[in-house]
Formats: structure tokens, C-alpha cells, sequence
């Protein structure tokens, strides 16, 4: 199958990036590439674009759609939050824009095969990686009930986190849970068919959180970003697209600590703790997509994107 994903927020990231014809950029999560040609597209022959994907055929779909820029391209198979040390192999200690957009991709979604999906019956992967071992059944099956729960409530805010994970409980005691379509009906099973009207499938939440958990999406991005806004060179920007409101919250945070650090008590009449800001964030409220966009793309409904400008 191609590899085929809409760039979300595409010309708003482009923009927000404020790229230097002769500046160094990065894309942490180079997918089919839609970011990084754009990106591509406005360096001139001394501009340099280091991209970074974990998962084999996204690096393999950008290889082919980035061949135009090639001697100003590097394209690195790695999560991105081995990005430091992965330039600095480079010689690369400063960079003028990061730019991550998370969550799944449009391919990964519509790969059957790659058991990202509810919509279809294939084996439990979910890996984003295909090189590591450990695959969603491992979690489905071996995950104690309160692990779940905890998962399941946590990473997919599911109100019936606690039915869902004793309806997996009771139906892995029969036999192992191998298939998307079989974990899909465990989870419709266990949601009332009052509720199961209206708020979209009802595996939804149950498979996002089976996600974040295996590809440890939430723990990558909180102890990644601290670092990228110590990459940038003064007036370098960090963008980052969210998909839902554990990872925006997150980069709101760290956004919001990285602006204001000071720790010292609000009745203090002058800072004492030495913490001095690195930046700010360069948009007020988190840019989404406009009317346009949402008619053309569906799937970009829940998507914002937050900016940091490092000064």
C-alpha cells in the first residue's frame, strides 16, 4: 500500500516556522514527508533538513518524496527523542525550527495489517516501530485488570474504563485476545447500548490508550521537549501538533515552564532561584484548522498546534 497522509495544519506550520533560506530544520516526525518538502521547498542550497521517523515505511515514503532535495536532506530511522544525540553525531548542536506532529498516521490508520484500527480485522500490533518486540496483544493479554483500568481511564479517558477492562479480564480467561475485531467486540460488550448512540465507536478510546501505552507516546514527548527548546538557536521555533488533550496539555506546560521557570514563593519581592525563561510561546491560544481544512480532512478535527520561540 502507498503511503498516503494529509499534512495537518500544513501552510499555519510553514508560516509559524518562520524559515531562514541558510537555517538548519528538523522534523521529529517525518511520516510521508508532507511537512518536510514544504519545509524543503524554501531552503536555498546551504538550508539543511534533518528528518527522524521510527517507523520503517514512512522513512522509506520520505526517502522517495524527498529525492528532489537530496544533499541537503538527512533522514534518520530513530524516535524522536534520541534527536540530541542524533544530531550532535551529525555535528549538529544548534537547529533553527523543530517541528513535530504526533500522533498516528493516516497510513497507519488505513494499513489493516498494521492493527492500528477498529474499523478492521487484523492481528494486534499498534507498533509504530516494527523493531521492537512487545505488540498491543502482549498488553491486552498480560496487563493485570487494574493495569488496564488505570490505561484504559488515563490514556483514553474512557468513563467505562473499569467494565472494559473486566469485560478484557473475563474474555482472555477463555481464550487469548489475538485480533482487533475481537478486542472491538469485548469493548461494545462492555458499553452500555444506550451510550453506544452517539460519541463516535466505542472502541475508539480503548485503542488510543492501548497506543499511547505500547509506543509510550505521552512519557517520549514530556521528556523530550525540554530538550528540542535547548536545540534552538535564538529565534528558533518549536512547533508541535496535538491530537488530543493529554499530549496538548503536556506541551502547554512545558511551553508555559520554559516561558516563566521562576520557583520562588509569589510574595518574594525579587527572584532568588536563578531560573531565567528561554523563550515564549509565540501564540496566545493553540492555532486549529480552519473550515476549510475540516471539509477536506476529517481526521484534523482535533488537531491544534502550539508554537515556542526561543529567544
Amino acid at each position: 500500500m502507498e503511503f498516503s497522509h494529509v499534512s495537518v495544519l500544513l501552510r499555519e506550520t510553514i508560516e509559524e516556522l518562520c524559515i531562514r533560506p541558510e537555517g538548519v530544520y528538523v522534523d521529529g516526525t517525518l511520516g510521508g514527508g508532507g511537512h518536510a518538502f514544504e519545509v524543503c521547498s524554501r531552503l536555498s542550497g546551504q538550508g539543511r533538513l534533518i528528518g527522524f521517523d521510527q517507523d520503517g515505511d514512512a522513512v522509506a515514503a520520505a526517502e522517495e518524496r524527498l529525492k528532489p532535495f537530496e544533499g541537503r536532506v538527512a533522514i534518520i530511522r530513530s524516535n524522536y527523542c534520541n534527536m540530541k544525540t542524533e544530531l550532535k553525531s551529525l555535528g549538529i548542536r544548534r537547529v533553527d525550527g523543530i517541528l513535530l506532529d504526533l500522533g498516528v498516521s493516516s497510513y497507519q490508520l488505513d494499513t489493516a495489517e498494521r492493527g492500528f484500527t477498529y474499523r478492521e480485522d487484523a492481528a494486534l500490533d499498534m507498533r509504530m516501530d516494527k523493531r521492537q518486540t512487545r505488540t498491543a496483544r502482549d498488553i491486552v493479554n498480560t496487563y493485570s485488570e487494574a493495569e488496564l483500568f488505570r490505561i484504559i481511564r488515563d490514556y483514553g479517558e474512557d468513563k467505562f474504563a473499569k467494565n472494559i477492562a473486566r469485560h478484557i479480564a473475563e474474555a482472555r480467561a477463555e481464550k487469548s485476545i489475538e485480533t482487533t475485531g475481537e478486542l472491538s467486540e469485548i469493548i461494545r460488550g462492555a458499553i452500555p447500548a444506550r451510550m453506544r448512540a452517539g460519541g463516535g465507536h466505542p472502541a475508539k478510546r480503548t485503542f488510543q490508550a492501548v497506543r499511547i501505552e505500547l509506543n509510550q507516546e505521552l512519557e517520549v514527548l514530556q521528556n523530550s521537549l525540554d530538550d528540542m527548546i535547548d536545540l534552538l538557536n535564538p529565534g528558533g521555533r518549536l512547533c508541535v501538533i496535538t491530537f488530543h488533550s493529554l499530549e496538548d496539555r503536556i506541551v502547554k506546560n512545558i511551553f508555559r515552564t520554559n516561558e516563566n521557570p521562576c520557583t520562588c514563593p509569589s510574595n518574594f519581592p525579587v527572584c532568588v532561584c536563578g531560573k531565567k525563561p528561554k523563550g515564549r510561546a509565540a501564540t496566545k491560544k493553540p492555532i486549529v484548522p480552519g473550515k476549510e481544512e475540516l471539509e477536506k480532512n476529517k481526521r484534523s478535527k482535533s488537531a491544534k498546534l502550539r508554537v515556542f520561540e526561543r529567544t
